[in-house]
């Protein structure tokens, strides 16, 4: 299976929602997200699925990314949520395995941690940036990765 593991886009502080869950996407968020979109659709990697965090940020991430890449919505998973260990997401996406391409968006620290389980390297070797995208060729059942490639929001095209 190919993962596509998306960091959520830029969202408002906390100061301006009151709360974490609730932190919606500014501006540039939603263009981030646009350009996400529309870069898994000009390079052909549409996923299979979109599986998002519940927290606004991550569903606002999904849903418009999904919106430009002229695929259906994204399917909100409550284990995808701030505080997912890689342990959880493994035996949660055991359930998606037979999807060729699966695409999960959520948080950090989470999502550095499960490409580094999957990797097998530690020490906080990897640092996933808001709205970038890291391709991981995963083998189930042992669950060990490739790296494909990780792209930094820096570098999608509009």
């Amino acid at each position: 299976m190919e993962l596509l593991v998306i960091r959520h886009a830029k969202a408002e502080d906390i100061s301006a929602s009151g709360s974490d869950f609730d932190r919606a996407l500014v501006e540039k968020g939603y263009g981030q997200s646009k350009r996400l979109g529309a870069f898994l659709k000009r390079i052909d990697r549409r996923p299979d699925v979109v599986l998002t965090s519940p927290l606004v940020r991550a569903r606002q991430t999904a849903e418009t990314l999904c919106q430009a890449a002229e695929m259906p919505g994204p399917v909100t998973q409550g284990w995808l949520a701030c505080g997912m260990d890689p342990e959880t997401a493994i035996r949660e996406l055991v359930a998606f395995s037979d999807f060729e391409r699966v695409a999960i968006v959520g948080h950090e620290p989470d999502l550095s941690s499960l490409i580094e389980w999957l990797l097998g390297c530690s020490g906080s070797s990897v640092e996933v940036k808001k709205a970038s995208i890291t391709g991981l060729l995963v083998h189930p059942p042992a669950w060990h990765a490739r790296l494909l490639f990780h792209i930094p929001p820096t570098l999608l095209a509009e």
